[in-house]
């Protein structure tokens, strides 16, 4: 396996990388847990995840993905084994159901990662990102936008960077980059 450095630290990530976006919809917990064993026994020690998952995305199963990745870290204890990337989704009637702001606002954002942190049971995720901006953009088979000048675009990059760096300091993301 190669493996790369997470950007200023000396935490080893794999260059292949675990999806488990179908866990908790075509793949049971116990199938979860024996991929996850089958990627460490290969070298792969990255997990992508998201409070979405799994998909399609539905009110009834939504974080079960999250909850799989923290039932099999509670029963190893092997946490500082993997890489964990998790993600926040971004505004979409496809995810309307998962929480009431659906922005990267300070509440959502803290509200958004304490929901993920519960259901993987642990203190920290090593990578987190923004699913998707918060404006249209082509994702879910959409292929053909055009730009909509009406569109009310938020321009707040700033006071998003501000809300992650927040939560970097309180330990709920691992800082990688300074």
């Amino acid at each position: 396996m190669k493996y790369t450095n997470l950007p200023n630290t000396d935490k080893k990530v794999s260059k292949i990388c675990l999806g488990t976006m179908t866990w908790g919809e075509q793949n049971t917990e116990a199938e979860g847990h024996e991929q996850i064993e089958l990627a460490l026994d290969k070298g792969v020690n990255f997990l992508d995840t998201a409070e979405m998952y799994p998909v399609p995305a539905r009110p009834e199963t939504q974080g079960r993905t999250e909850e799989i990745i923290g039932t099999w870290l509670k029963k190893t204890k092997r946490r500082d084994e993997i890489v964990l990337n998790s993600k926040i989704a971004g505004p979409g009637e496809q995810v309307a159901h998962i929480r009431d702001n659906l922005d990267y606002s300070k509440e959502a954002l803290e509200d958004a990662l304490d929901k993920s942190l519960k259901r993987l049971q642990t203190d920290a995720i090593d990578i987190y990102q923004l699913h998707w901006p918060e404006r249209q953009t082509n994702f879910f088979g959409i292929l053909s936008l055009s730009f909509n000048e009406a569109e009310d675009c938020v321009e707040n990059f700033e006071e998003v960077i501000s809300n992650l760096h927040a939560c970097v300091n309180k330990g709920k993301i691992k800082p990688i980059a300074r």
